[in-house]
């Protein structure tokens, strides 16, 4: 097949890269050209800007089986892409995110729970606040444009290697330093990831099979003591909230950490049962962490608690 993917220099959209080439697809790449791309020469470099008018020139006169959007974070540049792909794609595939959702304190977090309002149009500033109903707006015009022709994927916090993000990476790379390691609550709250390679082979799945609807894209959920022994930490030191809360410690300091009765909680519990039945298959956690660890031990990630400052809060919450 000949699949276009907006973006795909970048982590996910690497992944998804990658798994299209193993599959044997034809791929051909839309991006600006600025970021580091290794990617194999047997990809198809197209530039252009999507957040320009013209930055969708090179799609002109061409066509392509299926379309992955990677890189659709506003309407305006979901809607210019989506529209002029209408007849040049049979599929469109939207990777858009868990954070749509308008009630995550559920348990589990299911494809049909209520949505956040949708961003306005004319949004283009992706923040904190404006990145979910941006999303959620993006998805709409992708369904009312393409309608049984589009596939909605909602990715929890991905993983694995190429992971800039720092997330993920920041406890693969602490469990390699070793020591007492500060470990958030007391191990019974619950951790959940998508492993990057997992969610591209699921794109690739529903493109080669014509799969269109919604889907949320989780891995194993792990409670946190079961994800320290995944991680080989043998010496954690579990930290209580109301501590955390004392020494500023959040979801910053310390990634994938959310309280399972936090109004967050239910994004550490992701129903991903849809996608299993759809063929979504996951790579044990231990791959994951061993895969991500082997690429982040050269990346040169910085984190936001460091060595020092973990020390410093051990030594006071262990007196």
């Amino acid at each position: 097949m000949d699949i276009l993917i907006l973006g795909g220099t970048q982590f996910v959209g690497r992944h998804i890269v990658e798994a299209c080439l193993t599959a044997g697809h034809n791929v051909s790449i839309l991006t600006r050209g600025r970021s580091h791309d290794d990617l194999p020469t047997a990809v198809e470099r197209l530039r252009g800007d999507r957040a320009k008018a013209d930055g969708l020139d090179a799609l002109h006169g061409r066509s392509w089986d299926a379309c992955v959007d990677v890189s659709g974070y506003v309407p305006q540049a979901v809607r210019a892409s989506a529209e002029l792909l209408h007849d040049r794609v049979q599929r469109y595939v939207f990777i858009s995110t868990a954070s749509v959702y308008a009630e995550p304190e559920r348990h589990p977090v299911r494809e049909d729970d209520p949505l956040l309002p949708p961003a306005a149009e004319d949004v283009t500033q992706v923040t904190g606040e404006t990145y979910g109903p941006l999303k959620v707006a993006c998805e709409a015009i992708v369904q009312d444009v393409f309608g049984e022709r589009a596939t909605l994927l909602r990715p929890q916090i991905v993983a694995g290697p190429h992971d800039h993000t720092a997330r993920y990476p920041y406890w693969v790379d602490r469990a390699a330093r070793g020591g007492r390691v500060l470990a958030p609550g007391d191990g019974t709250d619950h951790v959940q990831v998508i492993d990057g390679r997992d969610l591209a082979r699921f794109t690739v799945g529903v493109v080669e099979n014509r799969i269109g609807g919604v889907f949320n894209l989780a891995g194993p959920r792990l409670s946190w003591a079961a994800f320290m022994d995944v991680l080989g930490i043998a010496e954690p030191v579990w930290v209580p909230r109301h501590d955390l809360d004392t020494h500023d410690l959040g979801f910053r300091e310390l990634p994938l950490y959310i309280p399972e009765h936090d109004a967050q909680g239910g994004l550490m519990d992701i129903a991903n049962d849809r996608a299993r039945r759809a063929g979504l298959t996951l790579t044990d956690p231990a791959v994951t962490a061993r895969d991500t660890r082997a690429w982040s031990a050269g990346a040169g990630l910085t984190y936001a608690l460091t060595p020092q400052r973990e020390g410093e809060i051990l030594t006071a919450v262990q007196h």
